[in-house]
């Protein structure tokens, strides 16, 4: 005869107490009878998982339920001082920054490019107050921070690029500033991430994420998760061998551009956007600049498809500029009886690699601190 499961009743409590979290901080604000129906907990159980974490500090009345027949039900909240997550965007020009609660609202924002008299560091914890200013009564902390950059970022969250491998001294001397756990990420990772939960790759369990913005970089998912290779290197398609092109020569760029536009007849100091909108208006060296370009990224996609096999692949930054993505399906076109290639666009734009950061410093902000909230009821039951 089989024996019905059990455990410890403060295991079980902890147990209750992370789902009645996840369902507020998934649907916001809730009645006991709409916790209950999110968790499939008794009212009993609701009841007293609530006074627990009212107890901790971690919920707060969140006014009446006005809307529902009979008597006015009082909803409850994750409490607006349980504090926030910084989720960054650092670019080659700008940095961006978002503060975000636990369950995913962004509470402010800020953009502002770098300026000579300030490094990355002291730009960033700047914007990150100007911030947490703009919040009124923003009275919790800042519990950890995710950042977004371009290059290589190793394991242990070294970055490698343009300026060479920094060993960390980048997380480490915001992480000192902030006064909280810094997490580095590469930006075109992020930005695969974002499609992955909320974008285009939600219902695919493969693809490859392919975004221009400076340079050119994948962001590989298999099986649904994100590939970021042993050494932090995987997605790093600009270098990829191409005829004419030497190897290890970028295939984009700004200087490629230039250079294209010089041979186009066309300003080479213009950036891409540039020539992009001249397509869109119709002027022919434009559209060949354009052209080449897509034939670069229809070829990276080509030689990634032959080794991976994705599902599709997710044109993201300047690749989702309509001019662009119009030459890139026709191109791909060409090729279709050799190697069919399927394209989307992303759903997030150049925002891409920001959603991305917000999205993952929301669910690390949630698993740290519902851990702490329930850990002292966890260990009082043992």
């Amino acid at each position: 005869m089989s024996r019905p499961l059990a455990g410890p009743q403060g295991l079980l409590r902890t147990l209750n107490g992370r789902a009645i979290l996840e369902a507020l901080a998934r649907s916001g604000p809730q009645t006991r009878s709409e916790l209950m129906s999110a968790t499939g907990l008794s009212r009993t159980a609701v009841t007293q998982v609530l006074r627990m974490l009212e107890n901790a500090g971690a919920v707060a009345s969140a006014g009446l339920d006005r809307d529902t027949r009979g008597p006015a039900a009082g909803r409850v909240a994750l409490h607006p001082r349980l504090g926030f997550a910084v989720a960054v965007h650092v670019d080659h020009h700008a940095a961006h920054v978002v503060l975000v609660d636990a369950g995913g609202t962004v509470r402010a924002e800020e953009h502002a490019p770098f300026t000579e008299a300030e490094d990355r560091v002291t730009h960033i914890v700047s914007l990150v107050e100007r911030c947490r200013r703009t919040v009124k009564a923003a009275k919790g902390a800042v519990h950890l921070a995710v950042v977004g950059v371009p290059g290589i970022v190793t394991a242990d969250g070294g970055i490698r690029d343009d300026l060479g491998p920094d060993g960390g001294a980048f997380r480490a001397a915001l992480s000192t500033a902030l006064d909280c756990p810094v997490r580095i990420e590469n930006d075109v990772n992020l930005a695969a991430l974002a499609e992955l939960t909320a974008g285009e790759g939600a219902v695919l369990a493969s693809f490859a994420l392919l975004l221009l913005d400076d340079g050119l970089g994948a962001g590989i998912v298999i099986d649904g998760a994100l590939h970021r290779g042993f050494s932090g290197v995987a997605g790093e398609v600009m270098y990829l061998p191409q005829t004419p092109i030497p190897i290890g020569a970028p295939l984009v760029g700004d200087a490629v551009v230039g250079d294209l536009a010089l041979g186009a007849g066309r300003d080479p100091g213009a950036s891409f956007a540039d020539h992009l909108e001249a397509a869109v208006r119709g002027d022919a060296a434009a559209l060949r600049i354009v052209s080449e370009i897509a034939r670069r990224i229809v070829l990276v996609a080509g030689s990634v498809g032959l080794v991976l096999d994705p599902e599709a692949f997710i044109l993201s930054g300047e690749a989702a500029h309509p001019a662009l993505v119009a030459a890139i399906v026709r191109i791909a076109g060409e090729y279709e009886a050799q190697l069919p290639l399927r394209f989307l666009v992303s759903s997030f734009g150049p925002e891409a690699p920001l959603v991305g950061a917000v999205n993952e410093a929301a669910v690390a902000l949630r698993g740290e601190l519902f851990t702490r909230i329930l850990t002292p009821a966890s260990q009082a039951g043992r």
